[in-house]
C-alpha cells in the first residue's frame, strides 16, 4: 500500500507484471476511488463548463464523455479531466486526486470572474469509481448486469445496475483496453468490487497502481505531475486535437499562439536501447543536456523499457538517435512512434 491524495493505494496484488498482462488478455479490476467528481448544475453550466474545458462542451451530446484540459490563461494547465454531458443543465468533471482542491478553487475563481450562474458540486467523498478494463470487461459487466443493462457505445455513459446497485457505467479508461469506469455510491463499493470479482473469478484480475502505470505508459497517455503541470501546455504535449479553438475556453488566446509558432519543446516518446529503465527526471542528452524524462518503466507487453519525455523540439522527430543519462551512464535511446502498443503490435 501507498499514500496517494490521503488514500492508502494498492500499488500491486500479485506482480505489476502478471497484473499488466491479465488487463491485456483478460480483464483487470482497479479501485479509483480516490479520482475526484465535479457537477456543474444550473441554468449556466454548459457556459461556464466551456470557459473552463478545452474541448468542446455544446457538440458533446447528452450521455456523451470527451476529454479535454482546464487550463490558465497563459495556457499552463490546471489538470487534465473527463467531462460527461448529463444534460441542457448539467455536467460532471472527473479530475484528478491531486487536484481536487485545486480545480474546485479555479472553477469557483472563473466563475466568480464571469457571474455565469450554476451550483459547483463537490460529488468526491459521496462516489466510488472501479474500473473494469479488458477484452473480457464487457462480457463481465454483462453477467453481473444478467443481461439488461444497456451497453454504451465508446465515450459514452449509461445508468444502469450491477449486482442489484444502481450505478453509471462509462464506456471509458486509462488502459487502452475496452471496458467500463463504474461509478457507484461510496457506501456500495465493497459490495461491487466483491460482486464483480465473484462474477469474474479466475479471468477478472485485482491490479494496483503499478500495473495502471505500465498500462497508461504503453499508451503514451499522460499523468498529470509528469507530462501535464502547471509549466506546461497541451501544445507541447501533443494534445493539439484536445483544443475546441473558437470556442472561448480560458488560455485559447495562448494556446493559438503556440500552436502557430510551434513549441520550443515537445513531449515524445523514446526506445532506450538494453534492459536498463530510464525513470522520471532523468536527462535526455544530444551533446549537451537538451530534456528530461517524464515517466518510464519497462513495457510488459512490448517487452523492453519505454520512456516519455520532453525535449528541445528540434530533437523530435521519429528516428532520431539520443541518449539518457541513467545513474552516471549514458545509455542510447531512439525517438519513437506513441503509442508504444496498439493490438496491431
Amino acid at each position: 500500500m501507498a499514500e496517494f491524495a490521503g488514500y492508502d493505494m494498492p500499488l500491486v496484488y500479485s506482480s505489476i507484471i502478471a497484473e499488466h498482462r491479465a488487463v491485456r488478455s483478460s480483464a483487470g479490476l482497479f479501485d479509483v476511488s480516490h479520482m475526484g467528481e465535479v457537477r456543474l448544475r444550473g441554468p449556466q453550466a454548459l457556459e461556464l463548463a466551456q470557459r473552463l474545458f478545452t474541448n468542446d462542451v455544446a457538440a458533446t451530446p447528452i450521455g456523451g464523455v470527451r476529454y479535454g484540459l482546464l487550463c490558465l490563461e497563459d495556457g499552463g494547465v490546471v489538470d487534465d479531466v473527463t467531462l460527461y454531458r448529463c444534460g441542457d443543465e448539467e455536467v460532471f468533471f472527473c479530475v484528478n486526486a491531486a487536484n481536487i482542491e485545486t480545480d474546485l478553487a479555479w472553477m469557483r475563481e472563473v466563475q466568480q470572474k464571469t457571474g455565469l450562474r450554476c451550483d459547483i458540486i463537490d460529488e468526491s467523498e459521496q462516489t466510488a469509481l472501479i474500473a473494469l478494463q479488458g477484452p473480457s470487461a464487457l462480457k463481465l459487466a454483462e453477467a453481473l448486469g444478467r443481461g439488461h443493462m444497456p451497453v454504451p457505445r465508446r465515450w459514452r455513459f449509461a445508468e444502469s445496475e450491477l449486482a442489484g446497485l444502481p450505478v453509471l457505467l462509462s464506456r471509458t479508461g486509462y488502459t487502452g483496453e475496452d471496458g467500463y469506469e463504474i461509478y457507484a455510491r461510496a457506501e456500495h463499493a465493497l459490495r461491487l468490487w466483491d460482486a464483480l470479482r465473484e462474477v469474474g473469478g479466475d479471468a477478472l484480475q485485482p491490479a494496483g497502481l503499478g500495473a495502471r502505470d505500465t498500462l497508461r505508459t504503453e499508451m503514451a497517455y499522460p499523468l498529470y505531475g509528469h507530462e501535464l503541470e502547471r509549466g506546461l501546455n497541451p501544445v507541447e504535449a501533443g494534445l493539439e486535437r484536445f483544443l475546441a479553438f473558437g470556442r472561448g475556453f480560458i488560455g485559447e488566446d495562448a494556446l493559438q499562439r503556440a500552436h502557430a509558432s510551434g513549441p520550443a519543446q515537445r513531449l515524445v516518446g523514446l526506445l532506450p536501447e538494453g534492459r536498463q529503465v530510464a525513470r522520471s527526471g532523468y536527462p535526455i542528452l544530444a551533446e549537451d543536456r537538451i530534456g528530461t524524462i517524464t515517466s518510464g518503466t519497462y513495457g510488459p507487453s512490448v517487452e523492453r523499457p519505454i520512456a516519455l519525455g520532453y525535449l528541445a523540439a528540434r530533437y523530435a522527430a521519429v528516428g532520431t538517435r539520443l541518449e539518457v543519462g541513467v545513474r552516471g551512464r549514458k545509455v542510447p535511446c531512439e525517438v519513437t512512434q506513441t503509442p508504444f502498443f496498439s493490438r496491431k503490435s
